[in-house]
């Protein structure tokens, strides 16, 4: 999110000499996107941040893309999921391409490391539970509903409150922004955007970590895990200021945009990543015409897939959709209502349904895991009943 942000102690000026009480110096930190030319915040560390023990090799992340299909639409139930693992090895990956992976995670056990993302940014969805997000650059809370936007590079930690945590786990290989029309050349967001700088939220307290021993960052970079090793614990920013880091923002303060008859996805888009876009489809009035017909209409998405996480609520053109169902309708076949939910929909105004979409402008292809999730019986769901 590019606005100004400073949290703890900084020198008035970068790039000169900052001293800890015992007359050493704080170690320096540019980090930033796109070389020297893009957003960036400086970080002052009680120790140089490129002081590693050790490190070992763990495994490869890169997910198994399951062989040449039919082309058809499909239906994970993810809430079959069993939990397992903690908020970084519990992921799961269902669908990717070269831009974007998308995964579920509802894990079974706490994180007693840190993790980094080298390869991509991170947008956590919390369907369920609540904790916190311990960062390099402070704390962030999180609580159901909320979208965590973690730029990568960043050191973290999830930290569960409650016994039960579902997300949903976008993992970008560009920058995930805010859409371009909702901002001005400044890059504050306009009158018209259905959200705005008061519903966003960033790390607000800076906890300095001084502890030294053993302390392990589990790091993603090109497609593998590596284990670092620092003799320090790696949370230990005094100060820093910029641009560049966490922020969240939740679900349910995204404004809906409506209109007199039915409005098309575009309406609803909420971030957006290089070949891709998220929207938020959430409670709102439905369509006012006296003549409109309040649910999608048959559409062809000719030059997208078209992922949809459903989160809670009446799904009024689907039967069979439960929460935490995935829904992919790929490019190449129309999809739309099923047979009764039009009818059903005429005079209803308003719609309580919540749900993430993932629109990708190059197909995704399905993993190993997704396919124990499929309903093989979806593709004929819109046959008459």
């Amino acid at each position: 999110m590019p606005r100004y942000v400073q949290l703890g102690q900084i020198p008035p000026k970068r790039h000169t000499q900052f001293r800890q009480p015992d007359g050493s110096l704080y170690a320096e930190q540019v980090f930033g996107t796109k070389g020297f030319v893009g957003i960036a915040s400086i970080l002052y560390h009680i120790h140089a941040p490129t002081q590693v023990a050790s490190f070992e090799p763990l495994h490869d992340l890169r997910p198994e893309r399951l062989p040449e299909e039919p082309l058809r639409h499909h239906h994970l139930k993810t809430q079959a999921a069993t939990p397992a693992g903690d908020p970084i090895s519990g992921r799961t990956t269902l669908m990717f391409n070269d831009d974007v992976a998308l995964g579920i995670c509802c894990p079974a056990e706490p994180m007693n490391y840190y993790y980094k993302n080298a390869d991509g940014d991170d947008l956590l969805f919390v369907h369920e539970g609540e904790g916190r997000l311990e960062t390099m650059f402070g704390t962030l809370p999180y609580h159901a509903g909320d979208y965590l936007v973690i730029p990568r590079g960043i050191i973290y930690r999830v930290v569960a409150d409650t016994p039960a945590t579902r997300m949903l786990v976008i993992e970008s290989n560009s920058p995930i922004e805010i859409p371009d029309r909702y901002r001005n050349e400044y890059g504050q967001l306009l009158e018209h955007s259905p959200y705005c700088e008061r519903d966003i939220r960033v790390p607000e307290t800076l906890e300095t970590h001084y502890e030294t021993g053993r302390h392990e960052v589990r790091i993603k970079a090109r497609g593998r895990l590596t284990a670092y090793f620092y003799d320090f614990h790696p949370l230990d920013i005094i100060g820093w200021d910029g641009f560049l880091y966490p922020w969240a923002f939740n679900i349910a303060d995204f404004e809906p945009i409506t209109g007199s008859i039915h409005q098309p996805p575009p309406v609803h888009q909420t971030f957006e990543g290089h070949n891709f876009v998220v929207c938020s489809f959430c409670p709102r009035m439905l369509d006012y015409h006296p003549n409109a017909v309040p649910i999608p209409y048959n559409h062809s998405n000719l030059d997208s897939d078209e992922l949809l996480y459903y989160v809670n609520g009446n799904f009024a053109s689907r039967r069979g959709i439960e929460a935490g169902s995935i829904t992919l309708h790929p490019s190449g076949l129309p999809h739309g209502p099923q047979p009764g939910a039009v009818e059903a929909s005429l005079g209803h105004t308003r719609t309580e349904e919540l749900a993430v979409m993932l629109d990708t402008f190059r197909p995704l292809w399905l993993t190993r895991a997704a396919a124990d999730l499929d309903d093989g019986r979806y593709p004929a769901s819109w046959q008459p009943r």
